[in-house]
């Protein structure tokens, strides 16, 4: 992509007069240093408003990144010069830092400032005003990470998958209310479709959350006034103001089922996917701060004390290679083809980070010493693997519900009569039933993994991570599927590696969209599913909301909480399911 960003992230640094224990720094990534003693307050250009809050990312235990956008007075103005203010306390009457920032126009107005030299394990306040005028900011509260054993336990809120026409983003407000130090959205921050697609309910129009524009995005301007439409809403701004978060993207920052040189949703008269790449990552940057000086490249490491070393990794865009379908090894007569799709899916050669990145990755296990080593990604890296005939029907719905929105009477028979039969069966093999057929063991035991577009794509991958990890206490963490899950992560040779926390989604639906409303349905499904598949512990196939997971040097404990409606307001959720886990 254009290195023309790369001039906006140039280090900007100067000692501060107001620096508190030791010298404290700043660096611009977006946005630009201004050399002057201020602008004129009457100059026309140098008048707005802070539409969008403000926010913090990628705290460390001396660093954070200051973000907010300023909406011009002025169509025209080239940049509107704001002063930036940190400080020990909400009143501001010890601030250790304040400096002149210009949000220009190239950047759409928005700043993002990397302050390092900070006290560790420290909360601070800060806020902008547009300079030389009493147009103010909210204050945000932000918190660097601790170093040591200065904190006994560390709790971070984790989400991922806001589709803003879906419902309400009452799980961000949930998580601004919570106990959580840190936030960690997993990616999918934004939705790329258009009005009328993906995403769109019976509550949209009601709710006022159309997507805007109205087509799906493609153009930088597209992919501003989308992320301008997101940060508009009152609860993730909120979420913003009240804890730092720490972000990757997923596909939907570009579009759907994205790899690095294509997507899914990306079709020919789209025009040409690395300028749309280009456009969605300038965006991305724009509104999400990350500390990188590679726009394309956002895995980076982050360590709470001696408690957790968190390895935050790109598994969508930078290196991964195109997803496999089943559909490409399916028969004329409906019959997959194994053994071709066996040796696709073993290609010791298929990527999903990319070469540099697993380097990277190795290195960063190895050198990690808290006792937990975490991994933030987008997708599933548990096994999920299902019978495979029970994949031809799965197929078979989820091909209806694209075309007409929901599943046929006779389709949703068989699935039903399918899963019944082949969880008895499995429940029969868990019991050791001496009367199974070798038949019906087959049936239970030839399994193949349900989706592609997960670490199960890349199964020769995933051990290569596994082996990384070994010695390690190995916890991942993932979002993507819209539903919540927890499962044991198992190497080939049988040998536990650690665990998967996966997150549900803010807003994003899940199962419920092609299981329908049924509760005895629903429960039935994820039952079936916990028995089916060996490594899983638990599935919620259709609440929305977000999880708390706590970690000390000692243990893990994981808790799922859900809201109850994404259509009408509340912060209120309830408490799913709470897993633990000792070191």
């Amino acid at each position: 992509m254009s290195r023309k960003h790369t001039i906006k992230r140039r280090a900007f640094i100067e000692k501060s007069a107001l620096g508190v224990g030791g010298l404290i720094f700043s660096t611009v990534l977006v946005g630009s240093c201004t050399d002057h003693q201020g602008p004129n307050p009457n100059d026309p250009n140098q008048q707005g408003r802070f539409d969008y809050n403000v926010a913090s990312f990628d705290p460390t235990d001396n660093q954070i990144i200051l973000w907010t956008r300023i909406t011009p007075a002025n169509d025209a103005s080239p940049k509107v010069t704001l002063t930036y203010q940190l400080a020990t306390d909400n009143a501001f009457n010890s601030v250790v830092k304040t400096e002149m920032v210009d949000a220009a126009a190239a950047d759409d107005f928005t700043v993002s400032i990397d302050i390092s030299g900070l006290a560790s394990n420290t909360k601070y306040f800060y806020r902008f005003t547009i300079t030389n005028t009493a147009v103010t900011s909210p204050v945000g509260e932000t918190k660097t990470l601790p170093k040591g054993a200065e904190l006994g336990e560390v709790k971070l809120a984790v989400c991922s998958c806001s589709n803003y026409p879906y419902g309400l983003f009452n799980v961000y407000g949930a998580m601004a209310n919570s106990e959580a130090d840190v936030v960690l959205h997993l990616g999918d921050y934004i939705y790329e479709y258009g009005q009328g697609q993906y995403g769109t309910s019976a509550n949209t129009n009601a709710l006022g959350r159309a997507h805007q524009p109205a087509n799906e995005i493609l153009s930088l301007s597209d992919y501003r006034t989308r992320y301008k439409q997101y940060r508009s809403d009152p609860q993730l701004q909120l979420a913003h103001q009240k804890k730092p978060f720490i972000c990757v993207w997923d596909d939907h920052e570009l579009t759907n089922d994205a790899y690095k040189d294509g997507a899914q949703n990306h079709q020919p008269n789209e025009g040409d996917f690395n300028v749309r790449k280009a456009n969605a990552l300038k965006a991305y940057h724009e509104y999400i701060g990350v500390r990188t000086q590679i726009d394309a490249q956002i895995y980076r490491s982050f360590t709470f004390g001696n408690i957790l070393d968190l390895h935050m990794l790109d598994t969508r865009i930078i290196g991964r290679d195109k997803q496999l379908d089943y559909s490409s090894y399916f028969t004329s007569n409906g019959q997959l083809n194994a053994a071709a799709f066996q040796q696709a899916w073993l290609d010791p050669n298929r990527t999903i980070l990319g070469k540099e990145q697993l380097a990277w990755l190795g290195g960063a296990l190895a050198a990690g010493r808290a006792t937990w080593q975490v991994l933030g990604q987008q997708v599933l890296m548990a096994k999920m693997f299902v019978p495979a005939e029970l994949l031809v029907v799965i197929a078979r719905v989820a091909a209806e519900v694209g075309a007409q929105g929901s599943v046929s009477p006779a389709t949703n028979q068989q699935f039903q009569t399918l899963l019944t039969t082949l969880t008895q069966i499995k429940a029969r093999v868990v019991a050791n039933d001496p009367t199974l057929t070798p038949q019906e063991i087959a049936r239970v035991k030839t399994v193949l993994p349900y989706n592609l577009d997960a670490w199960d794509g890349y199964p020769v991958e995933r051990e290569i991570v596994f082996g990384l990890a070994k010695g390690k206490k190995l916890v991942a963490l993932a979002g993507d599927t819209h539903n919540a899950w927890y499962s044991d992560l198992t190497a080939n040779d049988g040998t536990k590696v650690g665990r998967e926390v996966a997150t549900p989604s803010v807003t994003s639906p899940g199962f419920e969209s092609i299981l329908g409303s049924n509760p005895a349905a629903i429960a039935g499904f994820e039952q079936a599913l916990a028995l089916l598949i060996d490594d899983l512990q638990y599935l919620d196939a259709t609440r929305r909301g977000y999880t708390i997971v706590s970690f000390s040097t000692s243990r893990v404990a994981a808790e799922w909480r859900y809201v109850p409606t994404i259509t009408t307001p509340t912060v209120a959720t309830a408490v799913g399911r709470t897993e633990t886990f000792t070191a």
